[in-house]
């Protein structure tokens, strides 16, 4: 592979990673800063905030992540789109990012919130072999969340028993849960999710016949998924949980 055939991250790459960066800065300081001083109420409106802005980010990062893996592999296509940032505006979905975190919140009563971000597109034509190619670029999305809830899991590990710690201990494990579930629910080998993408890209040229079938009615199983499927996807989710941040 050859690293000088590498672009910037888009035109202004500067421009954007300096917006990102502050952007992220922004919501890691504030959070931790007023954290501690909330009342109850306050606390519990503030989670639901705070949940829907670590979903949008680690979202952000997941298909950021599809991006660069593309790009890798010899596709640009992500880059040429503009998609190559961090930048959330870049990368939000009027129904993944707005529509079902608001219906679930309301159907929950508050409890739960979840979506997506618009997925960065790639050319598969542009890859060696689009078949393992494409698995991996969808690998490389939950791959990202596991990562990121691994990071919050450690620093939960080696400072969890500290008093300065307590007070910010819930944002952390929320960062850790909502990328565990994240990570697990785009592994449902449902299309379009990731999970179809890794699995097509390991079954044989006979298989192609179930791949079209499964496809054309994905978005049906989906959905469906979505709202009676979470009892198959929390067990894991808790189990993973508990074993990497140990609370």
């Amino acid at each position: 592979m050859n690293l000088s055939e590498f672009r910037p991250i888009g035109r202004n790459s500067d421009k954007s990673l300096n917006l990102a960066f502050s952007f992220f800065f922004v919501f890691f300081t504030i959070p931790i800063s007023v954290f501690p001083f909330l009342a109850y109420n306050d606390f519990m409106d503030f989670m639901i905030v705070f949940q829907i802005v670590v979903l949008i980010c680690s979202a952000v990062i997941h298909e950021v992540s599809h991006g660069y893996v593309a790009q890798a592999l010899g596709d640009k296509t992500a880059e040429e789109a503009g998609r190559l940032t961090l930048n959330p505006l870049k990368h939000l979905d009027l129904y993944g990012s707005f529509l079902l975190p608001l219906i679930l919140y309301y159907v929950s009563q508050g409890t739960f919130v979840f979506g997506w971000a618009k997925p960065v597109p790639y050319n598969p034509y542009n890859l060696k072999d689009p078949k393992k190619g494409g698995a991996l670029i969808a690998a490389a999305g939950p791959a990202s969340n596991f990562l990121l809830a691994i990071v919050f899991a450690v620093a939960i590990r080696l400072f969890g028993g500290m008093a300065f710690f307590t007070s910010v201990l819930p944002l952390f494990a929320a960062v850790i849960f909502i990328n565990l579930l994240l990570g697990i629910f785009n592994l449902v080998p449902i299309p379009p999710l990731d999970g179809s993408k890794i699995l097509f890209g390991f079954l044989p040229r006979s298989a192609e016949r179930f791949e079209h079938m499964i496809s054309r009615y994905g978005m049906v199983i989906l959905i469906f998924f979505i709202f009676f499927g979470w009892n198959f996807i929390f067990p894991v989710v808790y189990f993973l949980f508990r074993l990497l941040a140990g609370i």
